[in-house]
């Protein structure tokens, strides 16, 4: 164990751009889903290791191709989070798919912490990302299956 300000800075630069949700709330809804709880706890818990866990453990040796997977899968969540915002900040977009990829916006950060995981020679990271990627993504893919029927639900109103 010991402080890591290259972890701390990942942690930050992945969890940062959610506190848009503070300062620009979704104008709609957003879609929700019965996400089971042990799902729910896996998720939370993937998201607390993250944010934690890079910063407390000390690296080994910089493996620069890992920074380069962290920068890449930045760049496309800040991407994700810019159309979130230029959309008209539906509730919708932030589970909608980007090219085959089914929830961007959950398997960007897992991609950023792995690389995180690399770049640092840190295993504990690694660990962190894949509980965050067992909860995030699955939970995800959930809400997002409740994003794409909830428009079909309003076009079968009854009334």
């Amino acid at each position: 164990m010991g402080f890591s300000p290259l972890g701390l800075i990942v942690s930050i630069a992945v969890l940062a751009p959610n506190l848009l949700l503070l300062v620009a709330p979704p104008r709609t809804p957003l879609p929700s889903a019965r996400v089971p709880g042990a799902l729910t706890l896996l998720e939370r818990a993937g998201q607390a290791l993250c944010l934690v866990v890079p910063a407390i453990t000390e690296p080994g040796e910089l493996r620069w191709w890992g920074f380069v997977v962290v920068v890449a899968a930045l760049a496309v969540y800040y991407g994700l989070w810019m159309r979130y915002l230029v959309g008209g900040r539906d509730g919708a977009a932030l589970y909608r798919p980007l090219w085959r990829v089914p929830v961007p916006m959950a398997i960007a950060p897992v991609v950023a912490f792995l690389g995180a995981a690399a770049w640092l020679s840190n295993p504990w990271v690694a660990g962190a990302a894949a509980v965050l990627a067992a909860g995030h993504i699955p939970a995800s893919i959930l809400i997002a299956r409740d994003a794409t029927r909830r428009p079909d639900n309003s076009s079968h109103d009854p009334r």
